[in-house]
Parts: C-alpha cells; structure tokens; sequence
C-alpha cells in the first residue's frame, strides 16, 4: 500500500455505492472503468443451461456475466475511500443484492434504452428500500438516442431523482456518475435530517 495515500496515524473512512441494473446494462464495465485496483469480478460463463432461463436476446454477443457481485476501490483522498459493489444483473441472483446494499450510501442504477422495461424492478427495489440512487443512461453504440427527459418520462420517475448520460467505459464519465450519486445522497440525508427535527 502507497503510505503517501494512507497515513498511520490517521484512519481512513470509508463509504460505499453500489451500482445495479439488469442483465448486460454495463455494471461491470463501469467498475472496472473507474476501480484504481484490479477489480474483483465473479464473472461465469453464459451456458446452455440459462436457456429458457434468462433473456439473452437483446445481448446475444454476452459470453460471461456476474453470479455474486463486482468490487472495485476509488481513493478520494488522503482519509477517504469509495467503495464499489456491482450487482447481479440476473433475476435468479437477486437474491445478495440485500446484502450488497447493507451500509450503502446510494446507487447507480443503469439502464439500456432498448430495454427499459428491465429497468422497472431495480428502480422499485431501491425505491422500497429508501436508498437514494440517481439512473444512469448507459449510452451504447449504435441504438437511438433519446432525451433523458424522454427516458425519465418512460420510466415515470419522480422528478427529484437524478437521471444522467453515462459511457461506462470511459472513466470520466463514471466518476461523474459517482460524483452524481454521492452529492444526491447527501441532499437525501439533509433532507431527511431536516424532516426529523
């Protein structure tokens, strides 16, 4: 470990997002764009046996997916430390995102404009669980684009939830979404405090 990045005799804190979304939106690519380490992938080969199973028709060129989760870390300074948890995609795996979400300040839930209706269930998900998330709108090559005001109208999102472009394999733009995510949980926790008093 880089002792300039982490001193002894400080600790340093730690914070983490967990990024969501259905089958083959981009939450491992994202990971691994931002990540500063090798990130952790429980990636599997996509079989025979998913046949019938799970959808592979909107990704045909999708050889491996997620079973259990992606890591990844992002050092915002000297006492800070972003921690990363990339989802399963698939339903039959959604089972561990309760746990991936425990102690989670928000989410990213990306999201394929060729397949919004994907997008329902994880929105509804974090939505019961009160865990601020913003969407991001995965921009992929070679679909129709659409406004995110056309996007968050489809996916009937109350207006105070973030909706960004994000290309999850370029690193600015995830940090950007990161960024988005955190400055939105922040206003979710002011507002909460706020509410209480």
């Amino acid at each position: 470990m880089d002792s300039a990045r982490t001193s002894p005799s400080r600790k340093a804190a730690s914070t983490k997002i967990v990024i969501a979304g259905g089958f083959g939106v981009g939450k491992t690519t994202l990971v691994g764009a931002v990540s500063e380490i090798q990130p952790l992938r429980t990636e599997a080969l996509v079989t025979n046996e998913s046949e019938g199973v799970d959808n592979l028709d909107a990704v045909p060129s999708k050889a491996t997916t997620t079973v259990a989760m992606d890591f990844g870390r992002l050092t915002l300074g000297e006492d800070l430390i972003l921690y990363l948890f990339g989802t399963p995609g698939q339903r039959r795996f959604w089972f561990m995102w309760d746990d991936l979400c425990l102690g989670a300040i928000g989410a990213i839930v990306i999201v394929d404009t060729a397949r919004l209706d994907e997008s329902f269930s994880p929105l509804d998900y974090f939505e019961a669980k009160g865990l601020p998330f913003i969407v991001a709108v995965n921009q992929f090559d070679g679909l129709e684009k659409y406004t995110l005001e056309q996007v968050q109208a489809a996916l009937a999102l109350p207006p105070e939830v973030p909706i960004i472009s994000v290309d999850a394999r370029d690193r600015d733009s995830a940090k950007a979404a990161l960024i988005r995510v955190t400055e939105y949980a922040l206003e979710h926790l002011t507002r909460t405090l706020a509410g209480a008093s």
